[in-house]
């Protein structure tokens, strides 16, 4: 194949000058990485690589700006992200600029990743000063015991964001944690590192104590262990096969971590759905963000009497597509983030082709278009034996599936080591939540793809089986960077036998409170 150049200006925003403001942040002391212009290939900036002494000064600066940040009233911790909010929102043009270049995204899909961020921050706002208030509760004693529920934060937190959502993972899974009281160290990928350094520079504008949120670079394999070693908490995006490593290391280490993991995210279609909508689903679900969504639909399985007609409204719409380089908003679907990953979908529907499935669109790279854009992809007759039938693709790669019955559908989508997101489309919601309660999968969504449940951020977000341990959103979302602690308070002795009573006597009149106190719905 020959590659034909791209020629595009990027953004006028995104100078030299600025690119190296933003990664001098990064403590280097080792080699730089070439950080290039997913679009053209170009090299954008030379990203300064951390080596294990420079994340152990990380964690140094960011441990003791989190003892002062720590002592400030959550009032004042939360004002910086009031401001912050007003910030992100009104630099997203500038935060769609940085995200475009370095993963490659269509202009649509980066400025929705951009307000990301302010939401959590507007649903933490709300939430964060109740959750983290001491709580006071009875003690076993009614009148002269007491226990008070306290929230400690957990000391400094390390995030290790991936690159497909680089500015939303690495800034909004940072905000619960830093309005708890926590430091944070982020590990970006080397390939995204742009967008969330500027998120840590808005933080900073706002009012966030510099130190507080450190930023270190460098390939998994060499930070990652050092970057884990030295935090009290590990909030992880990612593949599986990496969580597991990490969550095994947190193990050994004693500290918590929150995994959320790969997919292979199945769609429902009943019989009464409207396939009109259902269409547009699917075209966002396996298209959106060039198929790069932890959540994004890979396998659709639709009912025989309306398999056709999805199947041509579905690859007509796909065909359609506005798939190119550019950094406004007319493009649906951008590039892949690397040639290397392009690589990787190629050979999965390479494989899925050579083990007999049929390509109903799509199906090849567009080095014409820029050296990591690959077609939409549809495919029929994916079996298990194939890659793309059991492992997450992770691209613009789909496949449709019939079933006989509303059994056979679910049984086929739970037919999978993932659990991490599903959607169901019906024109009977509640026949469609009913049906929900039998997917095994973290998150469902009933006429949608993935949004409603993942834009709720008031509700945990997390993945079950292979897909992940813990969430993110809701209560529980800022509360794992917590430690519980419980403060007792006894304001009179009454915890044993009164001078000269025999312990026959008080463990009488013991079990007999137990009883009166259960009676009375007093304990």
């Amino acid at each position: 194949m020959t590659l034909t150049p791209v020629k595009l200006s990027r953004p006028a925003s995104v100078t030299d000058a600025f690119l190296n403001q933003l990664v001098a942040r990064v403590p280097g002391s080792g080699a730089t990485w070439a950080l290039t212009e997913v679009y053209t290939g170009d090299v954008l900036v030379e990203l300064p690589q951390s080596t294990p002494a420079d994340i152990e000064r990380a964690f140094a600066v960011a441990r003791e700006a989190q003892r002062k940040w720590a002592a400030t009233p959550v009032k004042q911790r939360l004002a910086v992200f009031k401001r912050a909010h007003t910030l992100f929102v009104d630099r997203a043009r500038a935060i769609a600029d940085l995200i475009q270049v370095e993963s490659g995204k269509n202009r649509r899909m980066a400025i929705e990743e951009t307000c990301d961020p302010p939401m959590v921050m507007s649903h933490y706002l709300k939430r964060a000063a109740k959750l983290l208030a001491p709580v006071k509760r009875g003690g076993p004693v009614p009148l002269v015991t007491s226990s008070t529920e306290v929230r400690r934060p957990k000391g400094v937190v390390g995030i290790i964001a991936p690159w497909n959502f680089p500015f939303a993972t690495g800034v909004s899974d940072a905000i619960p944690a830093l309005m708890a009281g926590n430091a944070v160290v982020l590990k970006p990928d080397n390939k995204t590192a742009l967008s969330p350094l500027y998120g840590v520079r808005l933080l900073e504008e706002a009012g966030l104590p510099e130190g507080l949120f450190q930023v270190v670079c460098g390939e998994g394999p060499d930070v990652g262990p050092a970057l884990i070693d030295q935090a009290d908490y590990v909030m992880f995006t990612g593949s599986t096969a990496t969580g597991k490593v990490i969550g095994e290391r947190a193990g050994r280490n004693l500290i918590g971590c929150c995994l959320e993991l790969g997919g292979k995210n199945p769609m429902i279609v009943l019989e009464d759905a409207d396939i009109g909508e259902a269409v547009r689903g699917a075209v966002f679900g396996a298209f959106g963000n060039t198929g790069q969504i932890c959540m994004h639909v890979e396998r659709i399985y639709l009912p025989e009497s309306r398999y056709d007609e999805f199947k041509t409204a579905f690859v007509a719409a796909a065909s359609a597509l506005d798939v190119r380089a550019a950094y406004d908003f007319g493009p649906e679907m951008g590039s892949l983030v690397s040639v290397d990953h392009m690589r990787r979908v190629k050979s999965h529907v390479d494989d899925a082709v050579a083990k007999g499935a049929t390509v109903l669109c799509g199906g090849k790279p567009r080095p014409d278009l820029g050296p990591a854009f690959f077609e939409p992809t549809i495919l029929e007759g994916v079996t298990k034996d194939m890659l793309c039938g059991v492992t997450e693709t992770f691209g613009p790669v789909v496949a449709l599936h019939t079933y006989r019955t509303v059994d056979e559908a679910v049984e086929l989508a739970n037919d999978t080591d993932y659990g991490l997101n599903a959607s169901i489309w019906s024109t009977d919601v509640p026949a469609a939540r009913a049906l929900a309660a039998r997917i095994e999968s973290g998150n469902v969504n009933v006429n949608d793809i993935l949004a409603t449940a993942f834009a709720a951020k008031g509700t945990p977000s997390g993945g079950i089986k292979n897909s992940g341990v813990g969430a993110r959103h809701g209560d529980q979302g800022l509360l794992k960077y917590t430690d519980g602690q419980n403060l007792a308070v006894l304001k009179k002795q009454v915890m044993g036998p009164r001078p000269g009573q025999g312990y026959e006597k008080y463990v009488e009149s013991m079990l007999s409170g137990l009883k009166t106190l259960r009676k009375l719905r007093l304990r």
